[in-house]
């Protein structure tokens, strides 16, 4: 328990000095009179499109439930997600947002294996998506960035963590060396997990319908990442070229995946700052459009958070009754 709090007071940490540094960095009346002076029309169109991936996000996830003969009422689905999005606000990168979300249709469904599995698969269409975009990207603005070491690298990593994650669960091989390499008590719960997604994944083998239409979703939900910031540009009266948010966006978001700050703030500034230089954007104009980000993910977590607040009453009637949920797949 101490251990855990020690490690989220950590992120908070990281967040708050990283946002400090960044604003002793920024002229902070530059900073609100380009978000004052921008194009109010192109900020709402840039709220609509970033709202769009959250609404592809929710039936991505249901397509892997039904999937899984996890039949839900979409209602009951939208106020998990929905409380997922909420607490992505206060825990950890989108971690704290995907284990709320397990845990609450876990409890609902009686069936933790198959809702994690989902959980998972959602997140890990969505990281090849990220990966396949970033390269696809980097062939296409090759010229732009050919002696950018720091870029080659970062989508060099992305990439290599990705296969390496996509060898230990779809080959059978790999995956039981990784299995007796843990083989210590406390890997106890890491490879009965790995186990349990291994079993599960597996399933998915007879329904490549499934994968090919949730990883063409994932592509366009990726996409819309870029072009949310593209418009915000245009909001401010920049003329950035829209590949080099193609090629920076894809490594952001996967550098803000990592779980070493609260929501990725500040994580997710400084690398947009430090990225979009290369691309000729000011400190100034960088800082406003990842914060003017940070404000969408604030409304749209907040609206999240009220439906789910709004539903405790109805879960806890849905929960005392028995769930309408087919029979789980044969193993």
């Amino acid at each position: 328990m101490v251990k855990r709090i020690f490690l989220i007071l950590l992120r908070i940490g990281v967040s708050v000095v990283l946002l400090l540094f960044l604003f002793n960095k920024v002229d902070k009346k530059s900073l609100i009179e380009i978000v004052k002076n921008a194009n109010k029309p192109l900020l709402l169109a840039a709220l609509g499109i970033y709202f769009l991936s959250y609404i592809l996000c929710l039936f991505r996830w249901e397509m892997l439930l039904k999937a899984l003969k996890i039949h839900l009422p979409l209602k009951r689905v939208i106020i998990s997600y929905a409380g997922a999005h909420f607490f992505n606000l206060f825990l950890p990168s989108t971690i704290g947002g995907d284990l709320m979300r397990s845990i609450d249709l876990a409890v609902h469904t009686k069936r933790p294996k198959e809702i994690i599995a989902t959980v998972f698969l959602d997140r890990l269409s969505g990281y090849i998506a990220l990966a396949f975009l970033a390269l696809l990207s980097l062939g296409i603005g090759w010229k732009l960035l050919i002696q950018d070491k720091s870029v080659l690298l970062s989508v060099g990593i992305i990439t290599a963590v990705l296969i390496a994650v996509l060898l230990v669960l779809f080959n059978g091989f790999l995956y039981s060396k990784v299995n007796q390499l843990l083989h210590s008590p406390n890997a106890g719960k890491i490879r009965e997990l790995i186990k349990s997604l291994h079993q599960e994944i597996h399933y998915f083998k007879h329904h490549k319908g499934v994968i090919i239409n949730n990883l063409i979703l994932s592509l366009i939900i990726q996409a819309i990442s870029p072009l949310t910031f593209f418009v915000l540009s245009l909001s401010m009266g920049l003329k950035v070229n829209i590949i080099y948010f193609f090629i920076f966006l894809p490594i952001i978001g996967a550098i803000t995946l990592l779980p070493i700050s609260i929501g990725g703030l500040g994580l997710r500034d400084a690398t947009t700052i430090y990225f979009l230089a290369k691309a000729g954007v000011s400190h100034d104009f960088s800082f406003a459009m990842s914060l003017l980000i940070f404000c969408f993910i604030l409304v749209i977590g907040a609206a999240g958070g009220l439906v789910y607040v709004l539903t405790v009453r109805h879960r806890r009637v849905q929960y005392h009754k028995a769930p309408s949920i087919q029979p789980a797949h044969q193993k």
